[in-house]
């Protein structure tokens, strides 16, 4: 399988730089989200940030980002 100019193996796993979970296979390659997105939470005053580097959202308060804000459902 050819990804991004990569050669994976079949039958093998990796994830990629935008955090996608991709599996090789003979008939090619499938890939996904590797994290999951916030919902339910209170838009007005809180905001989600994605961390690149941990391939996952924090909800935080927009007038102060030390304080976390409750998530009620996480889809993905």
């Amino acid at each position: 399988c050819l990804d991004g100019g990569k050669v994976h193996e079949f039958d093998s796993r990796w994830r990629t730089r935008d955090c996608y979970d991709c599996s090789c296979y003979r008939n090619g390659i499938r890939c996904c989200t590797s994290y999951m997105e916030p919902v339910g939470y209170d838009e007005e005053k809180c905001e989600s940030i994605f961390n690149k580097e941990t391939c996952s959202y924090k909800v935080v308060e927009k007038d102060d980002p030390s304080k976390e804000c409750p998530v009620h459902s996480w889809v993905g």
